[in-house]
């Protein structure tokens, strides 16, 4: 069966990495972004995934007209760094709706529709750094820990329905999302010269980290697999990293994330 996926966060990065990928597979693809940049080969909604009403409105207008609606990846997301004592309350709070609010959100709008394929799927882009919390990304991490404790939740929910839920987790990524993280900056503050100092090894490690592809592949894998796994962590140090956690005191790892980006 054709599946049809829609992807939120599509116009760049790991978003349309996936949708190209899904598109290659014989997928048919609809892609829902903030900004529209070009014609990238498949359908395009402009969409806030903010936007309550207009994401129910785009999830009915994708079911009618094409009969089905299997697949939901939610991967729209962006990125704030900063001390929280120097962070703007309205961009915490943009943080934690984005990311996580309007996943759980849109999720719940797709599931009447998903719940009707023989293949449901919902595939939700976590991070590493939700399984490692990271300082001056406190937001964000505590964002992506929500979507890995979400995701495993809703897999039990939705599980007598046959619809399979996974949370991806990449490590660095080469993506436009360093260059459009807001930074949260007080020349004056008590934490300036360690925010920059770790900010900067954080973009370091992203601009040279895996390709985009290299995520959308698994999030296709888990897409087409019959039984994919709840959680999967995407680059071999990444998955080490995520090892470790299983095995170290809390306050071992703490200090070593501490000497790294502390």
């Amino acid at each position: 069966m054709k599946k049809v996926v829609v992807i939120t966060g599509a116009s760049s990065g790991i978003g349309l990495a996936t949708a190209k990928r899904c598109l290659n597979e014989g997928c048919t693809v609809y892609g829902i972004s903030l900004k529209l940049n070009e014609d990238h080969g498949f359908t395009e909604y402009q969409a806030d995934v903010n936007d309550t009403a207009r994401m129910q409105e785009l999830f009915k207008e994708i079911f009618d007209k094409e009969g089905q609606l299997d697949v939901l990846v939610n991967n729209a997301g962006f990125g704030i760094a900063g001390a929280i004592e120097d962070s703007k309350p309205e961009n915490i709070k943009a943080q934690i709706s984005t990311n996580l609010t309007s996943m759980i959100v849109n999720a719940s709008l797709a599931l009447p529709y998903i719940k009707k394929s023989k293949c449901g799927r919902i595939v939700n882009t976590s991070s590493v750094g939700g399984l490692i919390p990271l300082p001056f990304q406190a937001t964000y991490s505590a964002s992506k820990a929500g979507v890995e404790i979400f995701s495993r939740a809703l897999a039990i929910e939705v599980k007598p329905f046959g619809v399979k839920v996974t949370a991806i987790c990449p490590g660095d990524t080469q993506t436009g999302f360093t260059a459009a993280r807001v930074v949260d900056e007080n020349k004056n503050s008590d934490y300036s010269k360690r925010m920059k100092r770790s900010v900067g090894k954080m973009e370091h490690d992203e601009q040279h980290g895996k390709s985009p592809d290299t995520v959308a592949k698994a999030i296709c894998k888990a897409i087409k697999s019959k039984r994919p796994p709840l959680r999967k962590t995407v680059g071999g140090m990444s998955k080490f990293e995520v090892f470790l956690t299983r095995i170290v005191p809390l306050r071992f790892l703490s200090f070593v994330v501490r000497k790294i980006y502390g």
